[in-house]
């Protein structure tokens, strides 16, 4: 299961809103066949595990072990517990039950019925902690939310500055803490960023110094106060902009309309799971940070500390939760909280 878990991660940033699934097979304690899901659309990871045994006949006496409960459902692909079964596989154990509701038990069902002896629960809170995108879009019905932000040694996010200095972002880290950023940016569906941020620090949102695909980018602009020569505005890449005043497109900018409520955070998560959006990242600036830390909707904080003082200047947001990580990049450091509310 431990295999099973590595070869899941290699799908990260690629099979979005499906879920990261590795499969291995052993035959009397050797492994003889091992997948992961590629890429939405494509077979799932017990396909490819299956595909991968030379001799075929060995199945029929070997173990199956999966991190996710094997689907039950015609999605874009065949349900795999069809394949377990047709293939006289007869015994798989799963790390963990699918909550997608198309599944949720009925694969294992299918498996007993099939006369595969079925063990279930192997490193479930890792397999479970690698899709916790996943199950909690399905479990909490909206994306699993990561804030980022910056800040200095003395807890500032930005100088006070005025137009004249707009244009680029303050930066407070270094280049491998942009790297890092950029990489996750890769492996999370949607990103977003307010009026004030995208006016001051004019951000492009995409992956450009990672390999990867660019997440997609929204903006938060209720009175459509922001220039066109932004380079969010560029319509080189897909765009939301979330406003008060109309529902539009215009060829790569989707302009969605929402209530002026106080509700943003939650309209915004609606909209999301609506599109089937796995993952956000709330990038600023510190009042949009903060209005998702006061209703609570958020489920990781990744902030960077640089060494920088600036002695004055906005405010890093204030954030209570669980230290589940932190580690040194060149002279930054990261610290990731989780929320436990």
């Amino acid at each position: 299961m431990a295999r099973a878990l590595e070869l899941a991660r290699l799908g990260a940033g690629e099979v979005s809103p499906n879920p990261m699934v590795g499969c291995v097979i052993v035959h009397r304690g050797k492994i003889i066949g091992e997948g992961f899901h590629q890429k939405y659309g494509q077979p799932h990871a017990e396909v490819n595990a299956i595909n991968s045994v030379k001799n075929q006949e060995l199945l029929k006496q070997s173990t199956l072990y999966v991190t996710l409960e094997p689907c039950a459902h015609h999605g874009l692909t065949p349900p795999c517990s069809d394949l377990i079964v047709e293939k006289q596989i007869p015994r798989v154990v799963i790390g963990t039950v699918d909550p997608f509701a198309s599944v949720a038990g009925k694969g294992i069902e299918k498996l007993k019925k099939g006369g595969v002896e079925v063990e279930l629960g192997m490193m479930e809170r890792e397999c479970r902690e690698i899709n916790k995108r996943f199950f909690t879009f399905h479990e909490k019905k909206r994306p699993f939310v990561i804030l980022k932000w910056a800040q200095t040694q003395d807890g500032f996010i930005d100088v006070e500055r005025s137009p004249q200095d707009f244009g680029e972002p303050t930066w407070i880290t270094g280049s491998l803490a942009l790297r890092l950023v950029h990489k996750i940016r890769s492996e999370e569906d949607a990103i977003l960023v307010g009026r004030k941020t995208a006016g001051k620090d004019n951000p492009s949102l995409t992956v450009r110094n990672w390999y990867g695909r660019n997440p997609l980018r929204a903006v938060i602009d209720n009175r459509l106060q922001l220039p066109g020569t932004l380079h969010l505005f560029n319509r080189e890449e897909k765009t939301l902009v979330f406003n008060t005043l109309k529902n539009a497109t215009e060829k790569n900018l989707v302009y969605i309309k929402i209530p002026d409520s106080g509700n943003t955070p939650e309209q915004i998560l609606d909209y999301f799971y609506s599109l089937n959006i796995l993952s956000v990242i709330v990038e600023g600036g510190s009042q949009l940070l903060e209005s998702f830390i006061a209703t609570r909707l958020w489920d990781e904080a990744h902030v960077f500390v640089g060494g920088k003082f600036f002695f004055g200047g906005v405010k890093a947001p204030q954030i209570k939760g669980e230290l589940v990580a932190a580690e040194w990049l060149d002279n930054d450091r990261l610290v990731v909280f989780r929320n436990r509310d």
